[in-house]
């Protein structure tokens, strides 16, 4: 059978040879834990615990007051040294709870409660998993529980399990769907048991077999979930992307995807809702890849968030060279660190460790008008007019020409012979559109 995919896109080279072949390693931590009371879209929370106090494994620390936000748990047990502004992987300071890790272990009594979800109602199951915290960690850190709960007249028929991993480098969602299948299999059953009327599933490009062959063993007897066969392109774990690929439905321009029918989860996200609801544990620990030519040793961990990245690179070996550039995140869409002192959070997906070889950035040049950039552009933008506009301060423009809709995927970028930097301006475009509407 073919494999599925989207209009336009690029191939950059993949990366994922430093770890692919590296099974999941568990790093236990061994400094203070770090706990941002911001890891996911929306509101921040607000700390339940003061300087002083002891908490223990699995305790709740920051409660979301707000709708769009989520709970965050302590990972370890010990006592709150501070609560005090500490960076962030994103470059900001936000108010952060401290934690001493005291390395007992000591669980809260509230967690660790298993039940069968069968006999669970649907609204027993989205309390349980907006009480333990989840996101989605493949993004941005969009509340799970909103996402499983669209309004009555959206009506759901598709449910679709990002295995793609097209971001070069970034190998944990292809580790756990051959180490964790399972797991991911009984996480999208739950999924389902909430959308009795949907069909399930399971995106995963062609470069990676081997997860296909156990992703399609595990959901064998599973007459509503198919294993989808995707082509390996950038950038084919986008939602709108991914949407159209396995179902040819597009979702308009300032629309969701549940507008067509469609939910769309990550792999360690299914994971993470599996072990809320069947074993009763918060979001407390995520798949991290350590990778790029600078790494001594490149490995795949399961690390407990508010760990440190750079607790993450010593467990990995080292430097074997002073990288030009460490990256939270892929190459495409990561964010640069100026800082290894920053915490592990929800949506930390991998650590780059680049050579000077692996991170040039050229000079910019001036636009030969080539249209490269509107050829492969996945959301049908003009990466060019938009980046004019910026350059500008023509914001009226920019948004008339749908620069919100940029995802910021960074394939302008790549393909631009004149190596303009088409999706840092965007980005800033469409800070800036938004802080005038927030005017």
């Amino acid at each position: 059978m073919k494999a599925l995919t989207f209009k336009r896109g690029i191939y950059p080279p993949h990366g994922k040879h430093y770890t692919e072949n590296k099974p999941i390693e568990v790093l236990m931590p061994t400094g203070d834990l770090i706990y941002p009371m911001v890891q996911h879209i929306g509101a921040a929370c607000e700390p339940l615990v003061k300087k002083g106090d002891h908490v223990f494994l699995g305790q709740k620390i920051g409660e979301a007051k707000a709708f769009v936000s989520a709970p965050i748990h302590s990972t370890v047990s010990g006592i709150v040294k501070d609560i005090t502004p500490m960076l962030h992987p994103n470059g900001t300071k936000v108010m952060s709870v401290i934690v001493e890790n005291d390395k007992k272990y000591e669980e809260d009594p509230s967690i660790g409660m298993q039940e069968d979800y069968k006999k669970m109602s649907r609204e027993e199951i989205i309390e349980k998993i907006k009480e333990a915290g989840i996101v989605g960690m493949g993004g941005a850190g969009f509340p799970t529980f909103i996402k499983l709960s669209p309004p009555s007249e959206k009506k759901i028929d598709r449910i679709l399990i990002n295995g793609a991993e097209c971001e070069p480098y970034l190998t944990s969602d292809y580790r756990v769907m051959l180490e964790e299948s399972e797991r991911v299999a009984e996480g999208l059953r739950i999924i389902l048991h909430l959308f009795p009327k949907a069909k399930g599933y399971i995106g995963i490009e062609d470069n990676k077999p081997e997860a296909i062959a156990k992703m399609r063993e595990a959901t064998k007897k599973d007459v509503n979930i198919e294993v989808v066969v995707l082509k390996t392109k950038y950038p084919q774990g986008s939602e709108k992307q991914l949407i159209y690929a396995c179902t040819k439905r597009e979702v308009p321009s300032g629309k969701l995807p549940a507008d067509v029918g469609c939910i769309v989860q990550n792999i360690d996200t299914v994971v993470a809702i599996h072990r809320a609801i069947v074993r009763g544990r918060p979001l407390m620990r995520r798949i991290v890849t350590v990778s790029g030519g600078a790494i001594k040793e490149p490995k795949n961990f399961k690390v407990r968030i508010g760990t440190t990245y750079r607790e993450l690179i010593e467990a990995a070996g080292g430097f074997i060279e002073t990288p030009t550039k460490v990256i939270s995140g892929g190459p495409m869409m990561g964010i640069s660190l100026f800082s290894l002192d920053v915490p592990i959070i929800k949506t930390s997906s991998a650590i780059l460790c680049l050579t000077k070889e692996e991170a040039v950035l050229p000079p910019e040049k001036v636009c030969i008008r080539c249209g490269k950039c509107v050829d492969i552009c996945p959301m049908n933008l003009l990466p060019l007019s938009l980046n004019s506009h910026v350059l500008h301060h023509e914001w009226d423009a920019f948004e008339k020409e749908h620069g919100l809709d940029c995802m910021e995927c960074g394939s302008c970028s790549y393909i631009c012979p004149a190596k303009r930097h088409l999706v840092q301006s965007i980005r800033t475009g469409k800070k800036t559109v938004l802080l005038n509407k927030k005017k």
